[in-house]
C-alpha cells in the first residue's frame, strides 16, 4: 500500500514500504507575490528520509521550506542542481544531495527512485544563471508511482506505464499557463498514455497571486474536477482521487 498527503501545490508526502518521501516542498503560505489561498500551512508528521525535487523554479526548489527539514534529510534533485543548493544551503547540504539525470535510479530506505524525463523550462528564472533540466520521478516499492514534477506532454510517457499511481500537474498558480505546463484536458492525455491504476492531481488550487483574486477565480479550484471528468472519457479504467490540500489517500497496487 502507497499512502499519500497531498499538501499542496507540487507538496506531496509518500510513504511506501516503510520509506518517507516529501516532493518539492513548499512548506509555508507565502513564497513572493504568492499566497496559499486553501489548505492548512503543512505539518509533516515525521522527518522524511528524502525529498525529490523536480526542477529548480522556486515554488518547487524553496530553501526557506528545506530549511526546515532536518539537516540528515537526503536532498534528491536535477543533475546540475547540486551547486546552487550548496550555494543557498552551504556546502553540509551539498553533502547530502544526490543529483540523478534521466535514466539514473538510486535506492532509498525500501524503495527505488528513478529519474525519468520531463518537458520543462531548465532555469531557475529571469535573475538567475542556473539550470538544471527538470526530470520527473518515478518511485516503485509496494508501488509504483510516478511523480510528474512540472511537465508538458512528451513521446516518453508512454513506456512510463503502466503504474499503480500517478501524480499529475493539472493547473498553475495563476490565471494563466505558460509553456511546459498541462491543463486538465493535457493531463488527462497523460494519464491515457501512463495507463495507472489511480491518479491524483496537483500543481492546482493552492496558491494565488497577490491582488488577482478577481482575475479568472474558475482557474484557480476547479482544474481538479475538471481533470477527473477529462480522465472518465480518455482513461475510463483509471481511477481519480482529487484531493484537498492537507487530505490523506491510500492506494492499493493491483
Amino acid at each position: 500500500m502507497v499512502q499519500l498527503t497531498w499538501c499542496g501545490h507540487s507538496t506531496v508526502w509518500i510513504e511506501d514500504s516503510g520509506t518517507r518521501l516529501l516532493t518539492d516542498p513548499l512548506l509555508r503560505d507565502r513564497l513572493a507575490h504568492l499566497r496559499r489561498r486553501r489548505g492548512p500551512t503543512p505539518r509533516l508528521p515525521s522527518a522524511p528520509d528524502a525529498v525529490l525535487v523536480s526542477h529548480l523554479h522556486a515554488d518547487h526548489l524553496d530553501f526557506a521550506s528545506l530549511r526546515r527539514l532536518p539537516e540528515h534529510t537526503a536532498l534528491v534533485v536535477p543533475a546540475g542542481a547540486a551547486r546552487l543548493v550548496r550555494r543557498a544551503l552551504g556546502a553540509a547540504a551539498a553533502g547530502r544531495c544526490t543529483e540523478l539525470a534521466v535514466g539514473d535510479r538510486l535506492t532509498i530506505g525500501g524503495v527505488g527512485v528513478a529519474a525519468v524525463p520531463a518537458a520543462h523550462h531548465a532555469g531557475r528564472g529571469p535573475w538567475s544563471r542556473h539550470r538544471a533540466a527538470a526530470v520527473g520521478y518515478l518511485i516503485e516499492g509496494r508501488a509504483r508511482t510516478w511523480f510528474a514534477g512540472d511537465t508538458a506532454l512528451f513521446d516518453e510517457m508512454a513506456h512510463l506505464g503502466p503504474l499503480d499511481l500517478a501524480l499529475i500537474p493539472v493547473g498553475g498558480w495563476g490565471p494563466t499557463l505558460g509553456p511546459g505546463h498541462l491543463d486538465p484536458t493535457g493531463a488527462a492525455e497523460a494519464v491515457r498514455r501512463t495507463a495507472p491504476a489511480w491518479a491524483v492531481p496537483i500543481h492546482f488550487g493552492t496558491f494565488w497571486p497577490v491582488g488577482c483574486d478577481r482575475i479568472r477565480p474558475d482557474r484557480f479550484a476547479r482544474p481538479g474536477d475538471d481533470f477527473a471528468r477529462q480522465v472518465e472519457m480518455v482513461s475510463p479504467a483509471t481511477k481519480v482521487r482529487v484531493l484537498r490540500p492537507g487530505e490523506s489517500f491510500s492506494a492499493d497496487p493491483a
